[in-house]
């Protein structure tokens, strides 16, 4: 490798991955998955020798294994459950489920494939490595990296004297952060945020489970779309467009009460509303947004809560979607009193540079053999490899949305 390992810890990763890895492992530990890498920004392109780095980079992450430590660690998160952290004691990456190669629009070919139960924790740590190896290979790292921590520095000031206010926030840049060490030093400075007595803004933790135990500080996450892609769509006896009926259900099945923010916005927030009745939206603490306009969203949510007779100030909105903190001051002072409102912020905090970040994701497009498909509310946030698969999808929910159904 050119490079020293990036990851260095099968912890870091997203809390999501532990708490969907459980829900797979009790319930879809038969199902089979294929992801695939994307790089949506036009103009980059990976040279053949960031391809080869990426490639040394992911087999080194494959020779990582959980240690009793990290496992005691996952055992004290109230909802993870015995025999899922002894799956997690044996289990270990394979890099055999990867495709790894040069080509592409992006240059960059990556495909992995396998149990859902071994392929969903593959994302994350990759996407931090092609972030990282990426920016490495500038010229002008070092001042990139210098960059990223006077802003984060600057950010840290602006909460702290009260220019902005986010009563609760989280950070959430692992998959595309700068690199390991301004993901750290932004978790260092945020951990001890001190405000002033007028506008408290409070620091909850991150998204980033190896850091959230370093610095001891709240490790955050819940679902993916991903959940709602292969728990919804991976059955075939199941019409798709009814995937959060299917995949919000198994997910009570598995926490009860317990960790329970639901995500909107994997077949439209619409239809996600036609499934998400009272039971549910009593049993889960609050919804995610991740796509469309925010505030338009929230007083769809609190007027969906109003209607079913439950109070939306008791429910958490957690916003998520490409937020910076000035975006996300305006969203709680519209909501202020109307419901509990928190933020998971990514790039914005862990590659906040002079230069353009990467807009990389890698999904799932295929489940048990069968397209999978989110059609979110914003156009171009969905990935499938098959359009007639989408076009169906979208007239399911079509006919959903029609029919009042």
């Amino acid at each position: 490798m050119k490079f020293k390992q990036i990851i260095n810890s099968l912890l870091e990763t997203d809390l999501y991955k532990f708490s969907m890895g459980q829900a797979i492992f009790h319930q879809y530990s038969e199902y089979e998955t294929n992801w695939t890498f994307k790089c949506r920004n036009k103009d980059v392109k990976f040279s053949p020798e960031m391809v080869a780095e990426i490639k040394e980079q992911i087999k080194a992450f494959c020779s990582l294994r959980f240690t009793e430590e990290e496992l005691q660690y996952l055992a004290g998160i109230k909802w993870l459950k015995k025999s899922y952290i002894n799956h997690l004691r044996l289990w270990k990456p394979d890099f055999e489920d990867f495709t790894i190669e040069a080509g592409g629009d992006s240059g960059l070919i990556i495909e992995a494939e396998g149990t859902w139960l071994d392929t969903s924790m593959y994302e994350i740590p990759t996407l931090a490595i092609v972030n990282e190896v990426y920016f490495r290979f500038r010229d002008d790292y070092d001042a990139l990296l210098e960059s990223s921590k006077e802003r984060t520095r600057a950010k840290a000031d602006l909460l702290r004297t009260g220019v902005y206010w986010l009563p609760v926030f989280s950070e959430f840049g692992l998959r595309r952060r700068l690199c390991a060490e301004a993901q750290e030093y932004a978790i260092e400075q945020f951990a001890n945020l001190d405000n002033n007595d007028v506008i408290r803004s409070f620091f909850v933790g991150t998204s980033n489970v190896y850091l959230a135990k370093k610095y001891g500080v709240k490790s955050v996450g819940t679902m993916a779309h991903e959940w709602i892609m292969a728990a919804g769509q991976g059955n075939h006896l199941y019409n798709p467009s009814y995937g959060n009926h299917v995949a919000l259900r198994s997910w009570v099945q598995e926490y009860g009460v317990d960790n329970g923010i639901a995500l909107t916005d994997t077949l439209t927030t619409d239809c996600f509303l036609r499934d998400f009745d009272k039971t549910l939206a009593t049993l889960f603490s609050g919804v995610r947004h991740d796509s469309g306009d925010p505030i338009l969203w929230g007083d769809k949510i609190i007027d969906h809560y109003t209607r079913l007779g439950i109070n939306p100030a008791t429910k958490t909105l957690l916003f998520s979607d490409s937020l910076n903190f000035e975006k996300a001051d305006k969203i709680a002072r519209y909501f202020q009193g109307k419901a509990k409102v928190a933020f998971g912020i990514g790039t914005y905090i862990s590659n906040d540079t002079y230069a353009e970040p990467l807009n990389i994701v890698m999904k799932i497009t295929k489940c048990n053999g069968q397209d999978v498909a989110k059609i979110s509310d914003t156009a171009g946030k969905g990935m499938c490899k098959n359009q007639e698969y989408v076009d169906y999808l979208q007239r399911a929910i079509d006919w959903r949305l029609k029919h009042n159904d």
